[in-house]
């Protein structure tokens, strides 16, 4: 399934989201998760959480985000960390937070705990 939207700069919070889940499940993530956190949480809207069986995937996927988001809406992230150790990547564009991590720092983490009272959205077509 090709993710399939014009070049748009203007694309909204929500779309952004739902475009980074899709390019995520195109390259295999697991547990592919979006978040509307805007009412809980003044920093960004929505949270997407993936998953990812061993550090070269999380980089794959990682790698697939940027991509995506680059060629269909031309933005760039405001800052990307934890490329380097492959365990746990943010790509932060502001209003979406993307968090790639790899199996077993999901686990450890639970960010969805934090989050537990906000309900998912559905991203998938």
């Amino acid at each position: 399934m090709e993710t399939q939207l014009p070049v748009d700069s203007g694309i909204s919070s929500r779309d952004l989201a739902v475009l980074a889940a899709q390019a995520l499940d195109e390259k295999q993530a697991s547990d592919v998760v979006v978040l509307p956190v805007g009412d809980v949480l003044a920093i960004t809207e929505f949270f997407v959480i993936a998953s990812a069986s061993n550090k070269r995937q999380v980089k794959a996927l990682a790698d697939a985000v940027l991509t995506a988001v680059r060629d269909l809406t031309g933005r760039s992230p405001l800052r990307s960390e934890g490329a380097g150790e492959q365990q746990w990547v943010l790509i932060d564009y502001g209003d979406v937070v993307i968090h790639v991590f790899a199996d077993e720092t999901r686990r450890f983490y639970e960010i969805e705990r934090l989050y537990k009272d906000v309900q998912p959205i559905s991203w998938q077509e």
